[in-house]
């Protein structure tokens, strides 16, 4: 399928409107620098009735997280966050407008997290960042108009890997989450290091040129999670790779998007086939036509638009 038209035209006025130097060329604070502006040029985000920013206690001091309140009596349930980015770029602010129509459309208590970012703070600094959250969260739910029996968790991207991390370290601490939802997540990283000899995905050949996100740009990420170390065998290490966990039945149910035009398209679509062998509900479109980003592109994208609106309908169906 050739790629979406209102993406080939969002992609054209982008490519003519600046110059910026490929992401795997910039420094991390200007890559966040520029993903901000994306984030930003869509306009204002929707209102929802109450919204907090406060910090909870982490491994390492404290974490901010932003709280999303929804319209009427709780207790509601819970929904915590993790923004994309490739564990380098991305905050609070870039997925702002994503966590307000959640809250608001499928009534939730939305807690976003801030986590660390590399190359400040290598992997797995985000990682315990998000499952301190997940402690806390837990403990703490009530305290926010909540209902800890009924938590889920999602995030895209790098944040869509931090969540199945967490749906995975949820069910071996016995904390029970309703959902997962992963926006094409990545899930696999040994096929993100250039020495990598085994079996690669295909997409990440076949979509290395992006739009949105290139395999450049994978490596670039990757480089920097570990401090300039090289992914190499630290792609191995299951909270990076969910694919590699040990074993995978009795985890949340999951929602799964992945999209035809994105390098990691693949992992994506090989994570739902296992979750599904493993016993696990899986509900999983591959958005055709649609490139990495997606998610992030509802103000101007119809299926970006008809993505959120699923993420929230699978959201209502799980927590009811």
């Amino acid at each position: 399928m050739p790629l979406n038209e209102q993406i080939a035209g969002l992609v054209q006025s982008m490519g003519q409107a600046g110059d910026a130097p490929p992401m795997d060329q910039q420094t991390p604070e200007e890559a966040r620098a520029g993903y901000r502006a994306l984030a930003a040029m869509f306009g204002p985000s929707p209102s929802v009735d109450e919204v907090t920013d406060r910090v909870i206690p982490g491994p390492a001091g404290d974490i901010p997280v932003r709280i999303y309140s929804p319209e009427g009596d709780g207790p509601h349930a819970v929904l915590l966050f993790f923004h994309g980015g490739g564990w380098v770029i991305g905050d609070l602010d870039t997925h702002d407008r994503e966590c307000r129509v959640l809250c608001n459309d499928a009534g939730v208590v939305v807690v976003a997290v801030d986590y660390r970012l590399a190359p400040e703070h290598p992997f797995p600094a985000g990682h315990d960042d998000c499952l301190a959250a997940l402690r806390w969260l837990h403990a703490n739910a009530g305290t926010l108009g909540g209902d800890p029996s009924r938590m889920a968790v999602a995030g895209d991207s790098a944040g869509g890997n931090l969540a199945a991390y967490i749906a995975l370290a949820a069910r071996d601490e016995g904390i029970v989450l309703r959902l997962q939802v992963l926006i094409y997540p990545a899930t696999d990283l040994r096929g993100h290091d250039p020495a990598w000899t085994g079996e690669r995905y295909g997409s990440l050949e076949e979509n290395r040129e992006g739009p949105f996100l290139t395999l450049d740009s994978i490596r670039y990420f990757s480089n920097h999670l570990t401090g300039g170390k090289g992914i190499g065998a630290m792609a191995s290490d299951w909270r990076l790779s969910p694919m590699l966990a040990e074993i995978h039945p009795n985890l949340a149910p999951a929602y799964i998007a992945t999209c035809e035009f994105d390098p990691i398209r693949d992992e994506g679509n090989a994570y739902a086939a296992k979750l599904t062998e493993a016993g696990i509900s899986v509900q999983h479109k591959e958005w055709k036509g649609h490139p990495h980003v997606l998610f992030q592109l509802s103000p101007v994208i119809d299926d970006g638009k008809a993505l959120l609106a699923e993420c929230a309908s699978a959201l209502r169906d799980a927590l009811v």
